[in-house]
């Protein structure tokens, strides 16, 4: 059974950066594309970025240039590095790999 775990989450400043982990997978994150979301209270959850098993990445829009999505086969970890925050990417943060669902890890931009 797969029980993913987002950690790293918390305040950051604008302009500052933070770096998520998931954990939970074990050697399915080298086997599977894994993806990150967030969702705000009330909003849609709203997809972020997934890095496959070749460790091709692709990111929204709005994330393109300031998140890297990257993983450690060796720790069995998949990261979301988060630079140049804004307050818009104030938001509970997931990892999803298959249909399974991290609990979330908020992260909070501000001054």
């Amino acid at each position: 059974q797969v029980q993913l775990v987002e950690s790293g989450g918390g305040l950051a400043e604008p302009g500052g950066s933070l770096q998520l982990s998931c954990t939970g997978a074990g050697s399915l994150f080298s086997l599977h594309a894994t993806g990150w979301y967030r969702q705000a209270p009330g909003d849609r959850r709203e997809w972020v970025g997934v890095i496959n098993r070749d460790d091709v990445t692709n990111y929204a829009y709005s994330v393109k240039g300031r998140f890297t999505i990257s993983r450690d086969n060796a720790k069995q970890t998949v990261y979301l590095q988060m630079n140049n925050l804004r307050h818009d990417d104030t938001d509970v943060y997931y990892c999803k790999l298959r249909s399974n669902w991290g609990q979330g890890t908020q992260v909070t931009v501000s001054s």
